[in-house]
């Protein structure tokens, strides 16, 4: 399997189709050559500050399953938490090379200066004191190609709610990640999305990843105490959400687990799978849309689940996408969801989600379609109605 999921089988910049539904590109939407200024991060709705740092893991055990050269596997978590400090440095976005090589692979327009992600402005304050005890934890994965900072308004939110959030940088599997030593990784993986097998074996990697950092989180963070080691969830997009399920199904710490818009590749046991969880989707996602994972594995759920999908989004909805559109002088879509109405949404549901199973406070939001909310369709019952 090594071998084959390094093997190189052409270049495929996107690589959405490996990795989720056949959604419409946002490249239909041309870009122009100027923007709008450096995008801006809404601010969280919890009660908290946020406070964020960064952990830089080994695990020797296993060599890296893309770079054949490197007998460990390294990666970044980005850990975001409730601080009581208000005032400090905010942690950057990306740095300006990490930048230049997320737009490299983007393709935009030629006009947009390549550090143009580096200078989004974020909410949490860089390598502050952590607060708060037992605190549940969620772990984020993102997209195939996208660095973990493409969730940071999800994860700054969950964070001033009260949660830990522990987003994995899965190394050589996005545009850029950069390691203390300068080090730069780039997409390794990107070589490989049509080789058969692919999207299983990255839910695998992914899944292998996740249970490492919840190994190596307890002695690595000097904030780990903060942790209820009982109470642990999982939300991921794209291939990090089909990677949400292979993480449960690997590993029963994960109580609860969240697939945002992620074509699902693990497999569940025919017997049934009792934990929590949710589809969060855009419309390809409906029974008979264009992905029948979810309706294959809809079936062994056989714990308290929910499918969801949103009128109006696309497959980058559920990211900091939407709100960095601007600033590279994309337009979106003329039917599509705005981009504060889509963070609204995810945000909204998906700490619904935990805090109905993480922190057992009933969320009757979960329970039927909400008039607050009529975007948000509940399948297999309303999907497709107006």
């Amino acid at each position: 399997m090594r071998q084959l999921l390094a093997a190189a089988a052409g270049l495929a910049v996107l690589a959405a189709s490996a990795c989720s539904a056949p959604t419409p590109p946002r490249s239909a939407a041309k870009p122009s050559v100027t923007s709008t200024g450096p995008a801006t991060l809404p601010a969280p709705t919890g009660a908290h500050p946020v406070g964020t740092t960064a952990l830089y893991l080994k695990d020797t055990s296993r060599p890296d399953p893309w770079n054949l050269d490197v007998n460990a596997r390294e990666l970044k978590v980005t850990l975001w938490y409730p601080t009581e400090q208000r005032d400090g440095q905010r942690a950057p976005y990306v740095t300006p090379k990490e930048s230049a090589l997320i737009l490299k692979g983007l393709r935009t327009a030629a006009g947009v200066p390549s550090d143009t992600l580096s200078k989004t402005r974020t909410n949490a304050i860089e390598d502050a004191e952590p607060a708060g005890r037992k605190l549940p934890l969620v772990v984020l994965s993102p997209g195939f190609t996208k660095p973990m900072s493409t969730l940071t308004s999800l994860a700054e939110d969950l964070a001033s709610r009260g949660y830990v959030v522990a987003g994995i940088d899965h190394t050589y599997e996005s545009y850029a990640t950069t390691f203390p030593d300068g080090r730069v990784a780039e997409c390794l993986a990107c070589d490989s999305d049509t080789d058969p097998g692919f999207g299983t074996g990255v839910a695998q990697i992914r899944a292998a990843d996740v249970s490492f950092v919840l190994d190596q989180l307890p002695s690595k963070w000097d904030g780990s105490d903060r942790i209820d080691r009982s109470r642990i969830a999982m939300v991921g997009q794209s291939i990090g959400g089909a990677s949400a399920m292979a993480a449960m199904v690997k590993d029963s710490r994960v109580r609860a687990g969240i697939d945002m818009d992620g074509t699902t590749y693990a497999r569940i046991p025919k017997s049934g799978f009792t934990r929590p969880f949710m589809f969060l989707g855009s419309p390809p996602h409906v029974p008979g849309g264009g992905d029948n994972s979810w309706a294959r594995d809809w079936k062994l759920l056989t714990g308290w689940k929910r499918w969801l999908v949103l009128t109006g989004a696309e497959h980058a909805s559920f990211t900091d996408g939407p709100l960095l559109s601007g600033a590279l002088g994309i337009k979106p879509l003329p039917d599509a969801l705005s981009a504060a109405r889509s963070v609204e949404l995810t945000r909204t549901y998906v700490a619904a989600f935990l805090d109905q199973h993480l922190k057992a406070q009933r969320q009757p939001l979960l329970d039927k379609p909400s008039s607050r909310y009529p975007e948000v369709k509940f399948c297999p019952a309303t999907c497709g109605q107006s």
